[in-house]
């Protein structure tokens, strides 16, 4: 389609120490799906928060259908046509579908016309919710459906979506590019950000590049690789992941029988969980979120305690002991929530090395914390993981979530564990960061320490894991050798088919297309 839907001028937002967008400009058509693409820390999230009203702007202007622009609020947005679907859900877990729609509606119908117009909508666009149905027993992509038919239901002529596919299968994704395609072709523009470059390439019709908070370029992304994508966003090349040769050695980590309660009332319980962790072995956990992941890492980091003789931990049993006790031993981990549970945000960079790092290093002295030497390792971290950071001294909320992604698993990776468990650890990120990321527990490995790597990000999966499990309510597979192993097959193992035989799953693929 023609014309210009939005066109923004020279918008500019600082803060105190930096200046998170600075005269940036570009324009989105009717129907045309725009990518803005940025490292983390580049100005994505501020730029889109200007658009939504969430941030008023320093300086510079907006257009919406050839009218001034200028949103103090979300509900002003909404009323114009702007609607965002946010990186993090924003539903209530106890309540149905019908009555989280309603509450993110300024004048919201009955609650009978709504469920029926839930219906309709969510079946006209291929994303079918049930709305009596509560958001606590959905999965990860029916969250997202919930949040996209809430927007669906104000008719947006902008639709702004944030790492849209980062907790969603592959089936699911291909679901999700289908309704955008189809929104595309009635004229709904949409605003797309993403780390996922190859999504980019398959989706988008034109990308806007931002990095330190200026546009530095734009192109036609299905014209460009991958990895010209990413050297556009960097401003140059970056190293590829070496793998290098590895023969895992003797276990490190056995964990047998191992059964969990609900951490939540909506939450899966762990069931009857075996694994076996070799020295110099990355072994890869997928499944879809909701599934058991952050009761696996809590159970294995001693957070919650598990029965007897369940985790053995080098040859020594290790059920009993806490956090404190396994990290002592060499058992090290880092949780998906990086901002609330891997870090607390009002505290800067330095005091948060103390949250775990002073089992493993000397920061303190005769039982009094030595801030000096808890400095030096906290820029230790941001030397050696290039955090973008004016300083230690800095509080983690400031970070952009890659950077503080960066920090938070250099934090472990550099107290030399014998056993790293880590959840997400390129959630969110860009392709220069998470390279480095995934790079740095390779290395980990080849210096002799097990790696467990739970992702949703299956190439992820595939890039760095010698053997991979998948976790499907709760129940572990049988680990399979990463080397031959297809998407299909995994698409199967996400799905609960542990039990089926390699000859099974050979003729079982096309049941998901």
């Amino acid at each position: 389609m023609t014309g210009t839907l939005l066109k923004i001028d020279g918008l500019t937002k600082a803060y105190p120490g930096v200046v998170a967008n600075d005269g940036v400009g570009f324009s989105v058509a009717p129907g045309e799906v725009h990518a803005l693409l940025g490292e983390n820390g580049a100005g994505k999230s501020t730029l889109v928060k200007m658009i939504y009203g969430l941030v008023k702007p320093d300086a510079g202007t907006m257009e919406f259908r050839g009218a001034p622009y200028t949103p103090a609020e979300p509900r002003a947005a909404r009323a114009t046509g702007v609607a965002m679907v946010f990186q993090h859900f924003s539903l209530f877990e106890a309540l149905n579908v019908a009555e989280n729609v309603a509450l993110g509606m300024e004048n919201p119908p009955p609650m009978r016309d709504l469920a029926a117009r839930i219906r309709e909508i969510s079946h006209a666009y291929g994303l079918p919710l049930d709305p009596d149905r509560l958001v606590g027993d959905l999965s990860a992509g029916e969250r997202q459906r919930v949040e996209i038919v809430r927007c669906l239901l104000q008719d947006p002529k902008l639709l702004i979506m944030d790492e849209p596919t980062s907790v969603l299968t592959p089936q699911e994704v291909e679901i999700l590019f289908r309704t955008l395609r189809k929104l595309s072709s009635e004229g709904t523009a949409i605003l797309y950000i993403s780390h996922k470059l190859e999504e980019i390439r398959a989706l988008c019709d034109g990308a806007t590049i931002l990095r330190g908070g200026k546009v530095v370029g734009s192109c036609i992304p299905r014209d460009k690789t991958a990895r010209e994508l990413a050297e556009m966003m960097v401003g140059g090349t970056f190293a590829e992941t070496r793998r290098g040769g590895r023969t895992p050695g003797a276990p490190v980590l056995v964990v047998k029988d191992l059964s969990l309660p609900p951490m939540s009332q909506f939450g899966p319980a762990l069931k009857h969980v075996d694994l076996t962790l070799r020295a110099g072995e990355i072994l890869g956990i997928g499944g879809v979120a909701g599934n058991g992941q952050e009761e696996l890492l809590a159970t294995l980091s001693g957070e919650v305690p598990s029965a007897d003789e369940t985790v053995i931990l080098k040859g020594e049993e290790a059920s009993h002991l806490g956090p404190n006790e396994r990290r002592a031993r060499g058992l090290l981990s880092a949780p998906e929530e990086r901002l609330g549970h891997a870090a607390v945000p009002a505290m800067s960079l330095t005091e948060n090395t103390l949250l775990t790092g002073t089992i493993r290093k000397p920061l303190t002295k005769k039982g009094f914390i030595d801030m000096g030497a808890a400095r030096a390792f906290a820029e230790e971290i941001i030397r050696a993981f290039d955090v973008r950071t004016p300083g230690p001294h800095v509080a983690a909320r400031a970070l952009s979530g890659g950077n503080l992604q960066k920090y938070v698993i250099g934090r472990e990776v550099l107290q030399a564990p014998d056993v790293l468990i880590v959840n997400q650890p390129t959630w969110g990120v860009d392709a220069a960061a998470a390279a480095s990321i995934r790079q740095a527990l390779i290395d980990l490995a080849a210096r002799g320490a097990g790696v467990i790597v739970i992702s949703q990000d299956l190439d992820e999966l595939m890039e760095i894991a010698d053997n991979f499990c998948a976790l499907y309510e709760g129940r572990l597979s049988a680990p399979r050798p990463v080397e031959g192993l297809s998407l299909d097959e995994i698409g199967l193992m996400l799905g609960g088919a542990q039990g089926m035989t390699e000859a099974q799953i050979e003729i079982q693929p096309e049941a998901l297309a």
